[in-house]
């Protein structure tokens, strides 16, 4: 009997496990995945939870409602991979042979990584919203501050879904402006960044955003430590930048058990071919999702067009057959901008975002690089496929190539 093990159990994890178990179990094939939580978040909510839109209960589900019948599930920490045994050993002293890994195990964020980020100021003027439990307490903070300065900085890249921080960013001058307190409060996005966003196009357009409401862009800023008792930010090069409330992105990392086990670069992605998705390292290993080290963004939408590509190279690969290179760095993400409006951008290694329409060329709905609000509710209603399609591996009806028709060059 061939055996697969799946390391992770979150978007890429659950989507890969729901798309081959149907092929592989019918030939033989033993699959096993393993995630150290039973619990599976609905990461891109987390944003909202600050702002009241979202609970934390719209955003978590058990994680087996989402696998495969026939499938082993094992929930328990991974304490090391090797894969010259190919084996993987649990924290309670499981040994998991297998023939074919996909590595799954997602990006966390890790505020030590920065002198002074977590002090006695942590959850009390300093707070982060890329984990469940830091939107709730951040979203509880917001109820009773009484405005000043709010910073909110990216220590470095690459983070999770990049554009996630403007989004925050936007929705705190809804939010403050809905409270009637707008007036009150500064906010400033500090960035590692020369501009509000990786490409130069969809930069310098979230850039007029950032200025027409109010938003103070501060670029090139690399925190090098917080000092949390005067309530700054120090640069590398000893610039300074003064808040009252601090929303950080701290540095984020792969998962530790890819550092231990010799598979990652310094920040524990796994360096993978950028076309088939293989481990540039072993050839029966394959990588997915914010695992992977490729110069795309971090986000649920790669993940997906990652799957579609790894599905069939995954079958190649048990077949005896050459690997296709068709991953092209597809990427697309609503961008929320406050008051019942969100952007879309698309794109991929070669071509950054563009104006047009998505996904039917010159129909829409959505309008790229264009505020709407048949995009937010695009964004909205994302949630719901998220949860009844994406990852319980249901085609949809969006091409896992990028492709330029219905975008035009400015």
């Amino acid at each position: 009997m061939k055996r697969l093990v799946i390391l992770g159990g979150g978007t890429a994890g659950t989507m890969m496990v729901n798309k081959l178990a149907p092929h592989l179990i019918p030939r033989g094939w033993e699959i096993t995945i393993v995630d150290q939580s039973e619990t599976h978040y609905y990461q891109p909510g987390f944003l909202f939870i600050p702002f009241g839109i979202y609970s934390k209960e719209d955003v978590v589900k058990p994680r087996r409602d989402y696998f495969p019948k026939g499938v082993n599930v094992i929930v328990n920490p991974i304490e090391v991979i090797d894969p010259r045994q190919q084996c993987v050993r649990l924290i309670d002293g499981t040994m998991l042979k297998y023939d074919l890994l996909i590595i799954a195990t997602g990006s966390h964020i890790n505020p030590g990584e920065t002198e002074g980020l977590v002090n006695g100021s942590w959850n009390k003027s300093i707070f982060e919203f890329y984990t469940a439990d830091g939107a709730v307490m951040l979203g509880d903070h917001l109820k009773q501050w009484k405005g000043g300065r709010l910073v909110i900085n990216v220590v470095e890249m690459p983070i999770k879904c990049p554009v996630a921080p403007l989004e925050f960013a936007f929705l705190a001058d809804w939010w403050f402006t809905e409270q009637g307190m707008r007036n009150e409060v500064e906010i400033e996005f500090v960035t590692p960044l020369p501009g509000a966003f990786t490409k130069p196009v969809a930069s310098s357009l979230l850039g007029t955003f950032l200025e027409r409401k109010n938003i103070k862009l501060i670029p090139e800023f690399s925190v090098g430590r917080v000092d949390g008792e005067a309530h700054k930010l120090v640069s590398w090069d000893e610039r300074e930048v003064s808040y009252d409330l601090l929303v950080t992105i701290p540095t984020n990392m792969g998962a530790e058990v890819i550092g231990k086990s010799g598979l990652g670069d310094d920040l524990n992605f796994i360096p993978t071919d950028p076309k088939t998705l293989q481990s540039k390292s072993f050839e029966n290993i394959f990588v997915i999702g914010d695992a992977t080290d490729l110069p795309t963004s971090k986000a649920g939408s790669v993940a997906h067009f990652e799957s579609d590509v790894l599905h069939e190279n995954v079958l190649r690969f048990v077949e005896g057959r050459p690997l296709v290179g068709k991953f092209d760095g597809h990427a697309n993400c609503f961008i929320e901008s406050g008051h019942g409006k969100a952007l879309l951008i698309d794109f991929n290694y070669d071509v950054e975002p563009l104006p047009g329409k998505y996904p039917l060329p010159g129909m829409g709905p959505f309008s790229l690089l264009q505020e709407s609000k048949t995009n937010h509710w695009g964004k909205m209603m994302f949630r719901w496929m998220y949860w009844n399609l994406l990852i319980k591996g249901a085609e949809l009806p969006v091409e896992s190539q990028f492709y330029m028709a219905g975008k035009y060059r400015s």
